[in-house]
Parts: structure tokens; C-alpha cells; sequence
């Protein structure tokens, strides 16, 4: 799978999100996701002893430092509102944009820290992760403490150090829907070749953007993408920090996915465009794979992805 059409990577893992999220994506031990609740449902979240005790320190955002007691052993699910939002609450259905840290139970050790679209109830979503997105305002961060059963089915995850039978602290910042501000400063230029060639992005010798930024080089007039639509396309991506295209499908087949199975910023991008739109947007780690280096191949780097959308299909 090309880096550029995967989720967020866990840490050091270069697999999509799913492997941490998603049932049956754990490794070899054949997980399950435990049910989730009805639609018109929240889940039974208190807060506890536990989940008070677990000390957050760092930006909204970005990589936090937390601190508890250990060994942790928890037998049920709490979950703390650390920080309370102000924007919309959650609810069944919404596609939710999250930073999802995690550290072990046993040693307090960081398991991963990496950016996420989560589904709120969604069916195959572990019970531990939902937890954290659960009918809360966006803005929020929540602290949840989790028993093995709630996720992994017990077994761990030998991907990021979890021991099967160990608990874990997750820490989620429910970010605000994503929206693009109109790039119109310090664009790259964008020069288009002949069929079948790859299209040259040259950046401006400037610091990258800090805001999520998109600019239409070429509007479309074709059908609009939805979210969690399949998209065909063509793309190129590009490092700002490095300068080097790191991926891309030209010269090959258009590429092919879900608007809900990439990095938040890219996915973001494509929602709410037409079908034969060339667009040029520029991605801030938080939103593309993170703000620590170490985490990810393009850990802690600005984005800039080169699209041309090409066809779009309604989800399954």
C-alpha cells in the first residue's frame, strides 16, 4: 500500500490505523471488537479512580506527557474529561478526527501516538477507542482507562508492546471537523507534463504553512465527493521539510480508496470537491502523521499532496 493512501501509522509501524483500531487487524491472535450501542445511545462511561489519576501534561494536539501509578489494572472501562470542549457533541455515525495516544498499563510507556478518523459507534471499532470519542463536544480531551478485554480481546498487541492481559491509558484530543483555508501565499508552483508523465511541484524557499491550506488549481464539474465515497485518482506527495516526493501514482494506475481510509488532511481535501477538480493542499503534521519524528516515517513533517480526482462512487 503506498504511504500516501494509508490512516495514520502507529508508531514506528508503517500499517494503517487499522491495525489499532479495527478488529481483526491486531496481529495474530484474531481479535474481536466488543458491540457497540444503539444509535440513539451513549455508552456507560464513568469516571473513577483510575482514569482521575492519569496525569496529562502538553498541548492540545500534539504528543502528550502522561504520568500514573503502575502497574495500572483496570477492570472496567473510565473514562476523565481531562479538557472540555465547546464545540459540537459527538453522536453515532460522525466521522470524528482525533490525535489517539496510548500508553501501556504495566510500565506506563508510550504504545503509539498518531492522528485518526475514528467512527463514532462504529461496528468493529474497539470498545477502548470509541470510549474516547463517545457524545463528547469536540475540543475535548478524554482520558480513558481500559482493561484488556476492551480491546485486543485480551490477547495484546506485540505491533506496539501490549501485553496480552495488560491494561492501557488512552488519551484522545477530539478535534474539530476539518476545514481548509484558501492557500493563496507562497503556493507551489505546478507544472503539468505530457500524458502519462509526472507533474512537477516546486516549493517556495519559505517556512511551511502552520494552517491546513488548500487551493482549486482546476475546478471540475463532475459529481461531488461525500464523505466516505471511493475516489479514483492521481496524486503526488511531497515532503516541505525534505523537499523530496515521497509518493505518488503517476506513472502508473490511478489510485483507488475510501475518503475515510487515509490521513485526516488528505481525506479532508477531497470531501466536498467535483470530480475532475485539480487541487494543491498543504498538510501540518497534526494532520497528517503526526507531530513526533519517531512515530512515523513522515513523522513531524508538513505535507503537500498534488491531486487530480478522477471518478467518485457513493460508499457500499
Amino acid at each position: 500500500m503506498n504511504r500516501a493512501l494509508r490512516r495514520a501509522a502507529p508508531a514506528a509501524l508503517a500499517t494503517a490505523a487499522a491495525v489499532l483500531l479495527l478488529a481483526g487487524c491486531a496481529g495474530s491472535a484474531d481479535p474481536k471488537a466488543t458491540d457497540t450501542p444503539s444509535a440513539a445511545d451513549c455508552m456507560d462511561l464513568p469516571s473513577g479512580a483510575l482514569s482521575d489519576g492519569v496525569k496529562v501534561e502538553g498541548d492540545f494536539g500534539a504528543v502528550p506527557t502522561v504520568t500514573f501509578d503502575t502497574p495500572l489494572e483496570a477492570e472496567e472501562l473510565q473514562r476523565t474529561i481531562a479538557i472540555e470542549g465547546d464545540g459540537d457533541v459527538t453522536a453515532t455515525g460522525d466521522s470524528v478526527n482525533a490525535v489517539v495516544s496510548a500508553f501501556a498499563g504495566n510500565s506506563g510507556t508510550q504504545l503509539f501516538s498518531q492522528p485518526a478518523t475514528i467512527e463514532a459507534g462504529g461496528e468493529g471499532v474497539y470498545e477502548a477507542f470509541l470510549a474516547g470519542i463517545d457524545c463528547v463536544p469536540t475540543g475535548s480531551r478524554t482520558v480513558t482507562v481500559a482493561p484488556a478485554s476492551a480491546l485486543y480481546d485480551g490477547a495484546g498487541n506485540e505491533n506496539v508492546g501490549l501485553a496480552a492481559g495488560e491494561s492501557v491509558v488512552i488519551v484522545v484530543d477530539v478535534q474539530e471537523p476539518l476545514e481548509a483555508k484558501e492557500w493563496t501565499e507562497n503556493v507551489p508552483e505546478v507544472k503539468f507534463g505530457a500524458e502519462g508523465e509526472a507533474p512537477t511541484v516546486t516549493l517556495p524557499d519559505t517556512a511551511p504553512p502552520t494552517d491546513y491550506q488548500l487551493k482549486v488549481l482546476e475546478e471540475g464539474d463532475g459529481d461531488v465527493v461525500a464523505t466516505g465515497d471511493t475516489v479514483t485518482l492521481n496524486y503526488q506527495g511531497t515532503s516541505w521539510d525534505t523537499g523530496e516526493v515521497f509518493d505518488q501514482s503517476y506513472g502508473g494506475d490511478p489510485a483507488q480508496f475510501s475518503t475515510d481510509q487515509v490521513i485526516q488532511g488528505f481525506g479532508a481535501a477531497l470531501v466536498g470537491q467535483k470530480v475532475g477538480t485539480k487541487l494543491i493542499v498543504s498538510i501540518p503534521p497534526v494532520y497528517a502523521y503526526g507531530t513526533d519524528p519517531a512515530a512515523a516515517d513522515l513523522g513531524g513533517q508538513t505535507l503537500v499532496f498534488l491531486v487530480e480526482i478522477l471518478d467518485t462512487k457513493p460508499a457500499a
